[in-house]
C-alpha cells in the first residue's frame, strides 16, 4: 500500500504544482471578430488543438466530423471545434457566439468566437461588450471589408483599446508581403479615427498553423511574434478602484436574516467599509460578505457576493451600492451611441424600455444627432436609424439613475433597449456622459395639485384616445361625446388632428418621424390637461402601435382609455369627407394612411366602436356606459 501511495506522490505533487500554477496566472478575455469566411472559428481551433485544450476522443470526433461537414478537403476542418450549430456547420458559418476557454503557461484565456455575416451583428455585439481585447482577421485575398470596418468601429464603442489584426490565408497568396503591407497600411489610416491605444499587425494561416502559436518559416520577412506570445505578453487595463455593485436580489429567509446579493461591478469592498446606497443616499457598515456560506473579509471585482449590513435599510433590485464617500453619478438624460439590431427603424421621439445593469426604465429618444459613416466614419445627419447603423443621440430616462461612461465601467454605463411591445432587444447603448440639464433641471413642487384641482372640478381626469383611419369617424364621435359631458357638468377639451396641425405641430408633415413627433406632443399637452383635472378627447389616426403605446405609459390604467374607432378602408374610402383618399390614389399625398402607410390596429383597446353597423348616438352610449354616468 505504501509503495501504491509512493507512486502517486509524483503525479499528486505535479497536479498541485500545476493547479496552483494556473490559478495565479492572469486572465485575458479576446474576442475574434471581421467578415464572413475571413478564418475566424478555424483560426480559434488551430489554437485550441496547437495548446492542447482538446481531448483525443475530441480529435476522432472532429475527423469523422471534417468528412461529413468539413471544407478542407482531407484537412482537418478545425472551424468545426467551435461552429456547434447544424446550422452553421452546413452553412460554413457562424451564427451564434461560441465561448472557448484555454490556457497555457503564461496565462488563461476566454476566446469569444463572433458571427462575421451583417446579420448576426447583434451577437457580435455581446461578445465584444465582454472582451478585453479584440483579434479582427482580414482574408489576404480580399483586404479590408465594409464589416471588418464596422466591427473594428463596435470594438472601439465598446471601449476594447487593443487590437491584433491578423491577416489570414497568407498560404492562399504565396505569403505576399506587399499584399500584406498594402492591408495593414490601409487598416492603420482607417484605425487612426478610432479609440485603439494600440494595433498590433500578424500575417497568420490559421488552416496551415503558420505564425499562430509559432514564428513560420515562410514568413522570414516577417520580425515580430506568432499570435499566441503576442497574447500572452499583452498588459491588460486594469479596473477602476471605485466600488460599484448592483443589488440583484434581496436574500430574507426570516425576520431576522437580510443580505443583499450581486456581482461587484469594479473595486473592491471590504468588512467594516462605510457604503452608499444609490439612489436613496442612505448609508451603512459592511457587516460581513459571504461567498455561498463561507465569510470573507474582502471582495473584487466580478466576484458575486452577499452581505450584510449593520442596519435595517430599504434596498431593493436595481439600486446600487458604493462607496460612501465616492458614490458613481445620477443623471436622467445622456449623450449615448446606439447600435441599431433590427429592421423595424428608431426614429426621435420614440419610447422603450431601458435596462442598465438591474435597472429598468422607460425611455425616450430625445434627439437624433448623426450617424456614423461605417467607411469613412464621417458624421451624417439623422432622422432615424437602420439595421446595423450606429448613430449619437440624446436619450432621457423617466427617473434619475446611477450610471458612469461605458468607458469607465460597462455594467453602468451599457444598456440595452426593449420594444415595449414585442419585449425583444432591438438596440446596444453606451453612455458617453450625461447633459447638464440632467442636473441642473429639478421638478418645482406646486401647492395646488392635481387632486385640489379634480375635487374643484368635481370628477378626476382622464384621456379618451380616438384613434382610427381617416373617415372612420372619430372626431364626429369626439364631438357628440363631448356635448353630452357637457351637459353633465364635466370639464372637456377636445385635440383634434387637424386643428392641432394649424397651431402647435404646423411645422411637421407626415413622414413617419413627423407623426412620432406629432403623437408625442399631443401627448404631453394631454397630459398637463388631464393634470389639470379635465376630460381630454384626442382624436388622431395615430397609425403606429407603439406610439399609442408610449401615449398609454404616460397615464395610470384610471387616466387613460383607447378608444378604436374600427371602421374598414374601403368604407373609409367611400365615404372620403375631405377628398383626401382621392387625392391619395392619384399620387397627390404621399404617406398617407391606408394606402401607402400602414395602420397598425389596437389589439387591447378598452373601448370597440363601429361606425359601419352602428349610430353615432349608439357609440357616444357605449362609451359613457363604459364610463358608468
Amino acid at each position: 500500500m505504501k509503495d501504491i501511495n509512493s507512486h502517486n506522490e509524483p503525479i499528486k505533487s505535479g497536479l498541485q504544482d500545476f493547479l496552483s500554477n494556473q490559478k495565479s496566472l492572469s486572465m485575458l478575455r479576446f474576442i475574434t471578430c471581421g467578415s464572413v469566411d475571413d478564418g475566424k472559428s478555424t483560426l480559434i481551433g488551430r489554437i485550441l488543438f496547437e495548446t492542447q485544450a482538446i481531448f483525443e476522443d475530441q480529435v476522432k470526433s472532429l475527423r469523422l466530423d471534417s468528412k461529413k461537414f468539413g471544407t478542407q478537403g482531407k484537412e482537418l476542418d478545425l472551424a468545426l471545434l467551435v461552429d456547434g450549430l447544424s446550422a452553421e456547420r452546413e452553412q460554413g458559418i457562424t451564427i451564434d457566439v461560441a465561448y472557448r476557454f484555454f490556457s497555457t503557461d503564461k496565462r488563461k484565456f476566454i476566446v469569444a468566437d463572433t458571427p462575421g455575416h451583417e446579420q448576426y451583428t447583434r451577437n457580435m455585439i455581446t461578445g465584444a461588450s465582454n472582451a478585453d481585447l479584440a483579434v479582427i482577421l482580414v482574408d489576404a485575398r480580399k483586404g479590408l471589408l465594409e464589416q471588418t470596418k464596422r466591427h473594428s468601429f463596435i470594438n472601439s464603442l465598446i471601449g476594447i483599446e487593443n487590437v491584433v489584426l491578423a491577416v489570414n490565408k497568407m498560404d492562399l497568396i504565396n505569403y505576399d508581403k506587399n499584399t500584406y503591407e498594402n492591408i495593414v497600411a490601409e487598416y492603420k489610416k482607417f484605425a487612426k479615427k478610432l479609440n485603439f491605444k494600440k494595433v498590433y499587425d500578424i500575417p497568420v494561416s490559421a488552416l496551415t498553423g503558420d505564425n499562430v502559436s509559432k514564428r513560420s518559416k515562410k514568413l522570414k520577412w516577417y520580425s515580430g511574434p506568432s499570435l499566441l506570445p503576442l497574447l500572452e505578453s499583452i498588459k491588460i487595463k486594469k479596473s477602476l478602484k471605485q466600488f460599484t455593485m448592483p443589488i440583484q436580489y434581496v436574500i430574507r429567509p426570516n425576520s431576522d436574516y437580510r443580505a443583499y446579493s450581486g456581482k461587484i461591478s469594479s473595486g473592491y469592498i471590504s468588512v467594516g467599509d462605510q457604503i452608499q446606497i444609490l439612489p436613496s443616499g442612505k448609508t451603512a457598515k459592511v457587516k460581513s460578505i459571504l461567498i455561498g456560506d463561507k465569510e470573507i473579509e474582502k471582495a473584487f471585482k466580478d466576484q458575486s457576493i452577499s452581505m450584510r449590513l449593520n442596519k435595517e435599510i430599504d434596498i431593493s433590485r436595481g439600486d446600487v451600492i458604493c462607496r460612501d464617500k465616492d458614490p458613481i453619478e445620477m443623471a436622467n438624460i445622456f449623450n449615448v451611441n446606439i447600435s441599431w439590431l433590427t429592421d423595424t427603424k428608431c426614429f426621435k421621439g420614440r419610447n422603450y424600455i431601458a435596462k442598465i445593469g438591474t435597472i429598468k426604465s422607460n425611455c425616450q429618444i430625445v434627439d437624433l444627432k448623426f450617424k456614423y459613416d461605417i467607411n469613412t466614419l464621417e458624421e451624417k445627419p439623422a432622422s432615424n436609424i437602420g439595421l446595423n447603423e450606429i448613430a449619437n443621440a440624446n436619450i432621457s430616462f423617466d427617473k434619475d439613475v446611477p450610471f458612469q461612461p461605458y468607458s469607465e465601467n460597462k455594467t453602468h454605463g451599457g444598456f440595452i433597449l426593449i420594444d415595449p411591445i414585442t419585449h425583444q432587444t432591438i438596440a446596444a447603448v453606451t453612455i458617453n456622459h450625461s447633459l447638464r440639464r440632467s442636473t441642473n433641471i429639478h421638478k418645482h413642487n406646486l401647492s395646488i395639485t392635481r387632486k385640489h384641482r379634480e375635487e374643484l372640478n368635481g370628477h378626476k381626469g382622464k384621456l379618451f384616445w380616438f384613434t382610427g383611419l381617416s373617415g372612420s369617424g372619430k372626431s364626429t364621435i369626439a364631438d357628440a361625446f363631448e356635448k353630452e359631458l357637457y351637459q353633465r357638468g364635466i370639464r372637456t377639451y377636445i385635440l383634434d388632428g387637424d386643428n392641432i396641425r394649424h397651431g402647435l405641430n404646423k411645422d411637421l408633415g407626415f413622414k413617419e418621424e413627423d407623426r412620432i413627433e406629432n403623437i408625442r406632443r399631443v401627448a404631453e399637452v394631454s397630459k398637463l390637461m388631464v393634470d389639470a383635472g379635465i376630460f381630454v378627447l384626442a382624436s388622431f389616426i395615430s397609425p403606429y402601435r407603439s406610439d399609442r403605446e408610449m401615449v398609454r405609459s404616460m397615464f395610470d390604467d384610471e387616466s387613460f382609455a383607447e378608444i378604436y374607432v374600427n371602421t374598414s378602408l374601403e368604407v373609409a374610402e367611400s365615404r372620403d369627407p375631405k377628398g383626401l383618399y382621392k387625392k391619395a390614389r392619384l399620387g397627390k399625398i404621399p404617406n398617407f394612411t391606408g394606402i401607402n402607410q400602414p395602420y397598425e390596429a389596437p389589439e387591447n383597446a378598452e373601448i370597440l366602436l363601429d361606425t359601419e353597423k352602428h349610430s353615432v348616438k349608439f357609440n357616444v352610449k357605449k362609451i359613457l356606459k363604459y364610463l358608468e354616468i
